[in-house]
């Protein structure tokens, strides 16, 4: 997978949304929380739970209710995201770390159970990330991962498509490509694909949205100039063409769910 995805900008831009992501992140909970019920699957007996690219800590709080004796690592790499998470997560057993997922600063065969929701989608390189998992994971330790697939935000997609040739949304891999950068010792045991729709009176609603969870376009191509207001007019009138008989603009998101288990 060429390396598309600038790091320094994703973690400066979610550092800057930390202050207001979790009011913004309906779909990210909604995600994150379908996700927390594969977590107990068969999770080896001991070892400590990794939450990865945990942000604001949302759910890192879950993963100590689930495991209250277990040592919990939450790793991002957003700086921003960890203080805010610090101050208002009360989590005596958590060990707050600002570190790169394709590079984790873990023993081999030291993490039993890892987490991560609508997080990889940001990473640049699928198969170091998933050898990264497969190094850390004990024998018969799991992740439980949810991603983003190429369908998601179509309708943001398109209504720029027609506008120009530049790059205004993030590109998302399909599900195939998720599958082959696993290491051959990394298994797929389960796995959900679903799509779901958000609904805005108003375009704005939606832009304001993606800005408030820091979602901002991360991949090479980007427009780096000004977008003249005839563009941007253009852009609301194709973007309008998805309004539904109900009055609703929608938002598509295609959203992966994967149970992996490191087998040996």
């Amino acid at each position: 997978m060429s390396l598309l995805i600038d790091k320094i900008r994703v973690a400066d831009s979610f550092s800057k949304a930390a202050h207001t992501y979790d009011k913004a992140a309906a779909l990210q909970q909604d995600v994150g929380e379908q996700l927390l019920q594969w977590v107990g699957q068969s999770i080896p007996d001991k070892g400590s739970i990794l939450d990865l690219g945990c942000g604001t800590g949302y759910f890192s709080q879950h993963l100590t209710r689930i495991y209250p004796h277990r040592d919990l690592i939450c790793l991002d790499i957003a700086q921003g995201m960890l203080q805010h998470a610090r101050r208002h997560r009360v989590l005596p057993r958590a060990q707050w770390l600002c570190a790169d997922a394709e590079a984790m600063p873990f023993a081999d065969n030291s993490i039993a159970q890892l987490f991560s929701s609508l997080a990889i989608q940001w990473c640049a390189d699928l198969q170091l990330l998933f050898k990264e998992f497969a190094r850390v994971l004990t024998s018969g330790g799991s992740a439980v991962i949810s991603s983003l697939g190429p369908a998601s935000l179509c309708e943001l997609r398109q209504s720029w498509a027609n506008v120009d040739e530049n790059v205004h949304v993030n590109k998302f891999v399909a599900f195939e490509e998720l599958l082959a950068a696993l290491p051959a010792n990394l298994k797929l045991e389960r796995q959900r694909r679903e799509f779901t729709v958000l609904e805005y009176n108003k375009l704005s609603e939606l832009t304001s949205e993606l800005k408030n969870i820091g979602a901002h376009n991360m991949n090479a191509g980007e427009n780096k100039g000004l977008t003249g207001r005839a563009r941007i007019g253009k852009f609301k009138s194709n973007y309008e063409s998805f309004r539904q008989q109900n009055g609703k603009l929608p938002a598509t998101y295609e959203v992966y769910y994967l149970l992996l288990r490191k087998d040996g």
